[in-house]
């Protein structure tokens, strides 16, 4: 009973947008509609972090404090940063400014 009440928080937590404290894989941040979904995930030290561009459009991953930053990722592509040290990490898309997005490393 606990793993089916622990599984269906799980399940909620990512139909709301809300990610969960994922393992040291897995974690991923979808382009979409311009935008990074979800905009904030949180990761514990160690982490990979893929972003998959579901546009038709190019776009980047470009942390704001020059720790990574992706090439052009095509529609179908994607980008993988593995996170090191604990703190909060903003990126943005330099090809559309207004898109940004943050990751919380713990």
């Amino acid at each position: 009973m606990r793993g089916a009440i622990t599984s269906l928080a799980a399940a909620a937590c990512l139909a709301l947008g809300s990610p969960a404290l994922p393992g040291a894989e897995g974690a991923q941040v979808h382009i979409s509609h311009f935008m990074f979904t979800p905009p904030s995930v949180t990761l514990r030290a160690g982490s990979t972090l893929r972003w998959i561009n579901d546009d038709e459009e190019p776009h980047t991953v470009v942390s704001v404090d020059g720790l990574f930053r992706s090439a052009a990722v095509d529609g179908g592509e994607s980008f993988e940063f593995r996170f090191e040290k604990p703190g909060t990490y903003r990126y943005i898309c330099t090809v559309h400014p207004q898109m940004s997005g943050e990751v919380i490393v713990q």
